[in-house]
């Protein structure tokens, strides 16, 4: 069968980029992490970085994937300790990355899973403005829920850095949201506690402060940043405001459960391998 045509003409992207879109596209299509993808674009450019996550995000939509909303990454002083960054990013989510509570984690869609707790927001409004504020924020957005965000790394060992990560669509994976939504001018989200089981042992804590300061901050800077790139955030979108603490990785059979005060708990359950190949039977 013949390769289908690239969604963008070569002349279009800068050779570095698409090899590092190549490269990152075959560890996910095959299961087989990468090497870090930074040498290839010149050392500590971001906006090469964010090339690379566009080339990635138009290819998706092109085989027929579809946006729901955004991710803020590295919002945690923890996160950014365990992978040795000091400034947050973002990414695209998919449709087809939610799954919903009660259903096992498909565990062979990723490669290096890890888990963190995090508050989402649903948007009732457009954010369209590059200074975008709290209040703006709040005006516009609908209500608030529990979230588990599943980060992955098609890079080998998580061995990134802020370049590999952007390049790789903030590492992103899958999630599962809470489902008890709560209007957000109810609640502190600065002030939110939140502690995450996994097997009924506690393995992440942290607060609603340990996300840039407010898990509204870190929407307000992910609309700034969106609009200031020209695609910014829509009425509808989900957004995954970023982890409240550390990540903590996962293994087939793993539960997931994490509470997060006025908001309530969000489960995921990993598929163990025996149910995966049962299900490749059927």
């Amino acid at each position: 069968m013949p390769t289908p045509p690239d969604p963008v003409r070569a002349d279009d992207v800068p050779p570095a980029v698409a090899k590092a879109a190549d490269i990152l596209a075959e560890a996910a299509r095959t299961g087989v992490p990468c090497p870090p993808v930074r040498g290839l674009l010149p050392e500590g450019d971001l906006a090469a970085a964010y090339a690379v996550q566009r080339l990635t995000v138009r290819r998706g939509l092109a085989a027929g994937r579809r946006i729901v909303g955004r991710k803020t990454g590295l919002t945690s002083p923890a996160v950014q300790a365990q992978l040795g960054v000091d400034r947050p990013d973002f990414g695209a989510l998919f449709a087809d990355m939610a799954v919903p509570e009660g259903t096992p984690v498909p565990a062979r869609r990723l490669l290096q899973p890890k888990v963190e707790a995090e508050v989402a927001l649903v948007l009732a409004e457009d954010l369209p403005h590059r200074d975008c504020t709290i209040a703006d924020v709040l005006r516009a957005t609908d209500c608030a829920l529990a979230a588990l965000e599943i980060v992955d790394s098609r890079v080998a060992g998580w061995d990134i850095s802020i370049v590999d990560t952007i390049a790789d669509n903030a590492s992103s994976g899958l999630y599962v949201l809470g489902s008890a939504p709560v209007p957000v001018t109810r609640l502190d989200l600065r002030g939110v506690r939140m502690t995450m089981n996994r097997n009924g042992e506690q393995v992440s804590v942290g607060t609603g402060a340990d996300c840039l300061g407010s898990p509204l901050n870190a929407a307000a800077w992910l609309a700034s940043s969106l609009a200031e790139a020209g695609d910014p955030l829509r009425a509808g979108d989900l957004v995954l405001t970023g982890a409240l603490g550390p990540m903590v990785p996962a293994a087939p059979g793993d539960l997931f459960e994490a509470h997060i005060s006025d908001l309530g708990s969000v489960q995921a359950r990993f598929a163990a391998e025996t149910e995966e190949t049962e299900g490749e039977r059927r």
